[in-house]
């Protein structure tokens, strides 16, 4: 392509998008805020009659500053705003649309680390143990929620895992991630001790019917249990509990736990599927936390 030659900024975010799905196999909720960031810079392109791969630093400020024109962003979305631009600029320098990336000479915002809200051990033990077992849908909670934290699942992850996913014998489930990355997370013995309570007994109470569904979790119709399902569960189990939390924060607890526990960073990384240990660094600022206000509380000099 000569330099300068106009692209169609709509076929450039088909490319895109097939290059983040197909190539990179990025989770759906990232492509899709990542190809719509790409759609509308290529409606802003086509609107200052811009080239694609003459767009420079400059340029792509002034892009930033024209979406905050009618309606001012937080600096978290002006981050991922540029977090977008910088993935779509890296696929054109690929595709050999552009031979280099403006967006590295951009200087995005710095945004504060909001920390993980994490229950303590007696406050998990207190939200499972109110848990009412007396009906299948109460050994199916029970078990759902006791795997999202011994394992540390996302919502996602709770959702999507199969019968043909979890190895019983072996203490083990192979968990399917973001970007379809698979992992082996041990279960725990109080984990492994309710799915095997779950499977015998309640499972087969929820299926309807010669059901050959394979999701591990299912509803009162006897199909795979959704995230608003769980999160409806979570909500009134919480509720009667008197315990604060969303359903994620039992995986922030599992994560905090394992470090509080003596567990390295490296293998808390890979039991939460984390692609970059940066993410998982966020648990050890809650152990700094914790530390601060233990010197204060018990130090001399605090």
């Amino acid at each position: 392509m000569a330099a300068g030659d106009k692209v169609d900024g709509a076929r450039l975010a088909v490319e895109y998008e097939g290059y983040l799905r197909n190539e990179l196999r990025v989770a759906d909720s990232t492509a899709g805020t990542y190809v719509a960031e790409a759609r509308r810079f290529g409606r802003w392109l086509d609107e200052t009659d811009m080239a694609a791969d003459l767009v420079n630093g400059t340029d792509i400020e002034s892009y930033v500053a024209s979406r905050s024109s009618s309606d001012p962003l937080s600096a978290r979305t002006i981050s991922r705003i540029f977090s977008s631009l910088r993935s779509f600029f890296a696929f054109l320098c690929i595709a050999g649309y552009r031979s280099d990336d403006p967006s590295r000479d951009v200087e995005r915002p710095k945004i504060g680390r909001n920390l993980p809200e994490v229950l303590e051990v007696s406050e998990v033990e207190k939200f499972l143990d109110s848990i009412d077992l007396g009906t299948p849908y109460g050994v199916r909670d029970r078990t759902l929620f006791e795997l999202i934290y011994s394992c540390g699942l996302r919502v996602s992850e709770a959702v999507e895992l199969n019968l043909s996913q979890i190895f019983v014998k072996e203490g083990l489930i192979r968990v399917t991630g973001k970007g379809d990355k698979e992992r082996l997370v041990p279960l725990g013995d109080e984990a492994e001790s309710w799915l095997r309570r779950y499977l015998r007994e309640a499972r087969p109470q929820l299926l309807k019917g010669p059901s050959s569904n394979d999701k591990v979790f299912l509803n009162n119709r006897g199909e795979g249990l959704g995230r608003k399902g769980m999160w409806k569960r979570f909500r009134g189990i919480a509720a009667r509990a008197d315990v604060d939390g969303k359903i994620h924060t039992l995986r922030h607890s599992f994560a905090t736990h394992l470090l509080h526990g003596g567990a390295d960073l490296r293998s808390v990384q890979e039991l939460l599927g984390h692609a970059d240990i940066s993410t998982t660094q966020i648990y050890t600022h809650l152990n700094q936390d914790d530390m601060a206000r233990a010197h204060e509380a018990y130090h001399p000099r605090g």
